[in-house]
């Protein structure tokens, strides 16, 4: 079984990360506004990127990562900029 971790653009240009293991269902839920909350709020949303583990806690624990990193760090995850992820994690470290 994969688990995934991913983002989604919100309609207000905000970034949701989360973490399933099954992506196109959770997906829907996010555009159908099931799942209510944050996502629910700001629809449509677009999945912007994602990545596929063995375990669960990768995931999850990527998914938590996500989340505190700064827009700029984001926007460069998902262009594939890893230089620019990199310099970016330097530049918070201080």
């Amino acid at each position: 079984m994969a688990f995934y971790a991913y983002l989604l653009r919100c309609n207000d240009g905000t970034y949701y990360a989360g973490h399933t293991d099954d992506l196109d269902y959770r997906l829907a839920q996010h555009l159908q506004g099931t799942l209510g909350g944050y996502t629910a709020r700001r629809m449509p949303v677009t999945l912007v990127w994602c990545d596929t583990f063995i375990e669960r806690d990768q995931a999850f624990w990527t998914e938590r990562k996500l989340k505190g990193w700064s827009r700029a760090k984001k926007e460069a995850l998902i262009a594939g900029d890893w230089d620019m992820v990199q310099a970016l994690a330097r530049n918070r470290q201080g």
